[in-house]
């Protein structure tokens, strides 16, 4: 059986975490991120038929009974994770109808997936249903979508199109905008209740005051999704507060949704 530490997702999970930790979005032991394995790949470095531990589940999912995910752990640092990925991972299946969560590997010292793995579960839950090709829930702490929620409103509409009049690529890499939530205690099935309802129509929901969640078909896209909505949200508040003396028209939108071939959300355009 090959060395599981050089599995494809054991190796781009650690190398994500490292990058979100560099860019300042996951301070501490903030932010957790789950990946959905393919089953065949994960038989291939470990006996799946070992289950080491059960671990309940605050919220069942059965439409994801079976499938199998490697998710961060609850207080883990990310910075930690290329280190000691066994300390800092873990390797899960769900089972009793997305009940219980069978460890298959990871969480060597006693512990166990993050608190939101459940909002995670309802996210990916929702995330697949729309495209088979899903894979990927990512929660991290950007600091300018965060200086957001303080200085714009709430509305989702309103809080995305002044993202997408920041530059250019903003409706191009997310022309299905950005879903945003008032503030809410996390780590709870309520939080992920309302995440997953709001990724019905969006891939990025914002919690304000807190942070954001992004899913993808892969670890990459994913990153990539979050770091182009960070960006806009960074041109935004430098820029807040000063005379804006151009940019980007409705008009110019529409050129872009033209020249790219995206279709902005519906109704979002005036």
């Amino acid at each position: 059986m090959k060395s599981i530490l050089e599995a494809p997702f054991i190796v781009d999970m650690t190398r994500a975490l490292d990058n979100m930790y560099s860019h300042g979005w996951d301070e501490r032991n903030g932010g957790n991120v789950s990946v959905m394995l393919d089953p065949a790949e994960v038989a291939e470095y470990l006996d799946t038929s070992l289950v080491l531990r059960r671990i309940p589940m605050t919220f069942a999912e059965p439409a994801l009974d079976g499938k199998i995910f490697i998710v961060t752990g609850t207080g883990k640092y990310f910075k930690n994770a290329k280190y000691d990925p066994a300390a800092n991972l873990g390797i899960v299946r769900l089972a009793e109808g997305g009940a219980v969560a069978e460890l298959l590997w990871g969480f060597t010292d006693g512990g166990k997936f993050t608190s939101e793995f459940p909002a995670h579960i309802m996210s990916h839950a929702v995330a697949l249903a729309k495209s088979p090709d899903h894979r990927v829930v990512m929660h991290c702490h950007p600091t300018n979508i965060i200086a957001m929620t303080f200085v714009h409103s709430l509305d989702s509409r309103e809080f995305t199109v002044d993202i997408w009049r920041t530059c250019t690529e903003c409706l191009v890499v997310f022309p299905d905008g950005i879903n945003v939530l008032p503030w809410m205690l996390c780590g709870t099935n309520e939080i992920g209740v309302a995440t997953a309802e709001a990724m019905k129509t969006a891939r990025m929901v914002v919690w304000a005051q807190h942070g954001i969640y992004g899913t993808g078909k892969d670890l990459d896209e994913t990153f990539g999704l979050i770091e182009t909505a960070e960006k806009g949200a960074e041109i935004y508040m430098k820029t807040f507060g000063h005379p804006i003396l151009q940019t980007i028209t409705d008009d110019n939108l529409r050129e872009i949704e033209a020249g790219f071939g995206v279709k902005a959300r519906e109704g979002w355009l005036d």
